[in-house]
């Protein structure tokens, strides 16, 4: 399955688009089908991968270039064992404060590895990707990033990939790359605050929630609350038995919790 549908009607709207730094205009892409690989093994069995579009980048190393017409096309990978600290961001399109005072609000690796440590999944894969929240140039993603995305995936042998995007445009770019890796046969789960553009560039599986850019993956130090988000979605994707997108019920918990003052 072609990862965007109508390419070339895209690429004639993008050539036309005046690059507007709030994506007045943009030309967001409309898919109307999805692929999709079933689980083939348990949470607790598997080597979870995780893909962030936070901008993140080493300290001392270069930044991702956000002035770029079609974007950056480049991505790091990241060892798990790097600290919160030793992170710089390339923020486009998001408010960096909460990832930069907890990282886990974007990059969960911390409870990520709590899951791994207490046997909800398998192991946590020992890197992660950054990929840039500015990459506007959608028939980029689909023809060059997101095969050497799923590349890397499968020699780490990754079987479920979560994603979580930063940014609003991003949310396009992880839907993107989410196709590109399942249809190599590798499951994947999409966290979205931006349910409008995730439908239409239809990831295989999405979990939304009313939340914000740039705390995608649950507020900054509030660690039930990250749990919550990561919890409910990461079991989706062994329940999921064809293409879908599906409100967490996270915010209902959170607003009972907010009232009694049990933050």
């Amino acid at each position: 399955m072609q990862i965007i549908e109508r390419t070339g009607e895209f690429s004639d709207r993008f050539s036309r688009w005046n690059a507007i730094e709030n994506l007045s205009g943009y030309p967001f892409i409309i898919n109307e089908r999805a692929p999709f690989t079933p689980l083939q093994r348990a949470l607790p069995m598997l080597n979870l991968g995780l893909v962030s579009s936070a901008g993140a980048y080493i300290s001392g190393t270069d930044p991702f270039d956000l002035e770029s017409r079609d974007g950056d096309l480049n991505f790091r990978e990241i060892p798990i064992e790097v600290e919160a600290e030793d992170f710089r961001y390339s923020a486009k399109g998001y408010d960096p404060k909460a990832v930069t005072e907890d990282r886990n609000s974007q990059i969960p690796v911390d409870r990520l590895r709590e899951y791994a440590g207490n046997g909800v999944i398998g192991a946590l894969n020992q890197v992660w990707w950054s990929l840039s929240p500015w990459i506007p140039n959608a028939r980029f993603v689909a023809d060059e990033l997101a095969p050497k995305i799923a590349e890397r995936l499968h020699r780490y042998e990754v079987r479920a990939a979560l994603l979580v995007p930063a940014s609003r445009l991003c949310h396009q770019t992880l839907g993107l790359i989410a196709r590109g890796i399942e249809s190599s046969g590798i499951p994947t789960m999409m966290l979205s605050v931006d349910p409008e553009v995730t439908d239409r560039s239809r990831p295989p599986r999405a979990a939304y929630y009313d939340g914000e850019f740039g705390s995608v993956a649950g507020l900054p130090n509030w660690h039930q609350y990250q749990l919550r988000i990561l919890d409910e979605a990461l079991r989706w994707t062994e329940t999921f038995d064809q293409p879908a997108s599906r409100k967490l019920s996270v915010a209902l918990q959170t607003a009972v919790e907010t009232a009694r003052g049990e933050r």
